[in-house]
């Protein structure tokens, strides 16, 4: 799992065309609705290409909804982690290559860097102006959150008894689950950056260099550690999506989520449309309806995720985020440590 590094790809960026120096803007664009003109030229260009790092079940519910709501626009789905979309898309833009559209992932420092490249196209849907916190999209408007989760621990219940399951991320170094640990790895998951970054803050690096004498399992993607849980490979998850988890235990399987006193990581996925979306008005399209109820209602109740739409709720049965201790976001302060985080994780636990 050896990618190119923030630094090797903002050093690469040197070289892309002048005309991706990002432009300074005093203010976000006017809120755009969606317009009878803005579906018929989304429909001649026939599609759209969606990067993103939700589970694949779950980005092709999107795609297929969205295509049944505007029939004629294919949504072409390309699931990958969030760091692989981010050297996907350096490649591709050195490259010359224009075929990413839009792109959603659990990692808010790829669109910083994005933006700072001037790789991403300000865009304010009028659902997004009327219904969402200012806060959670960026001032020029060029990405927004569209949806969040939390970074959670789990186990399962088939395996553990409710009365033995961890508790916290402390109850995780107890030498009883040496060798019944899966967790997901930092250079692949946006997710796991992420958490990654809040944990290192919160609770210190010690606990990791504890954690690694304990023979965990590692895998890729923040997807990938439910479904190990699940099947029973490992009975508990050190961290993965809590929509996972959610939609899941929802759905009949025996696992249970586990929100730790520690505090739980949040994570937030932004989406963006590029600048060089080689089908502009499809991106235009899928991006506000990203926003709508419609696909909100679909993420929060099909997928497990966490809406900032004023007007959705949670499920009945679900915990509150106002019952769930945080741990702090801060994006912003993450960037400069993001390629430190990868190799300092990577010492830890040799992978």
């Amino acid at each position: 799992m050896r990618y190119p590094s923030r630094r090797d790809l903002l050093r690469s960026a040197a070289a892309l065309p002048l005309l991706y120096a990002a432009p300074l803007r005093a203010a976000p664009p006017p809120a755009t609705a969606i317009t009878p003109d803005l579906i018929a030229a989304a429909k001649k260009e026939g599609q759209v290409v969606w990067y993103t790092s939700a589970d694949l079940q779950l980005a092709e519910r999107i795609g297929k909804s969205f295509e049944q709501v505007y029939p004629g626009v294919a949504v072409r789905v390309e699931r990958a982690g969030a760091e692989r979309i981010f050297t996907r898309v350096g490649q591709e833009y050195a490259a010359g290559i224009r075929k990413v559209d839009t792109s959603s992932t659990g990692d808010p420092t790829m669109f910083q860097m994005w933006k700072s490249q001037g790789l991403l196209a300000p865009y304010l849907p009028e659902e997004l102006a009327k219904n969402y916190p200012s806060q959670d999209r960026d001032g020029d408007a060029t990405y927004a959150v569209s949806r969040s989760t939390l970074c959670i621990i789990a186990y399962n219940t088939t395996l553990v008894k409710p009365g033995d399951a961890p508790k916290s991320f402390a109850d995780l170094l107890d030498p009883k689950w040496a060798g019944r640990l899966v967790k997901a790895h930092p250079s692949y998951s946006g997710t796991i950056i992420t958490s990654t970054y809040q944990m290192v803050r919160v609770i210190g690096w010690p606990y990791f260099e504890k954690l690694a004498k304990q023979k965990v399992m590692q895998v890729q993607s923040a997807t990938d550690t439910p479904k190990k849980v699940v099947l029973g490979e490992r009975p508990v998850m050190i961290d993965g999506n809590e929509y996972n988890v959610l939609s899941a235990k929802e759905s009949g399987k025996p696992i249970e989520p586990v929100y730790a006193p520690e505090g739980s990581p949040v994570i937030l996925n932004p989406s963006a449309i590029f600048t060089g979306a080689p089908h502009p008005n499809a991106a235009r399209l899928f991006h506000s309806w990203l926003f709508s109820p419609e696909a909100q209602q679909i993420f929060v109740e099909v997928g497990g995720m966490r809406s900032l739409h004023r007007a959705i709720k949670d499920p009945p049965g679900r915990r509150p985020l106002a019952d769930i201790k945080l741990m702090n976001v801060e994006p912003d302060a993450m960037l400069g440590y993001v390629d430190d985080i990868k190799r300092r994780y990577s010492e830890i636990f040799g992978v």
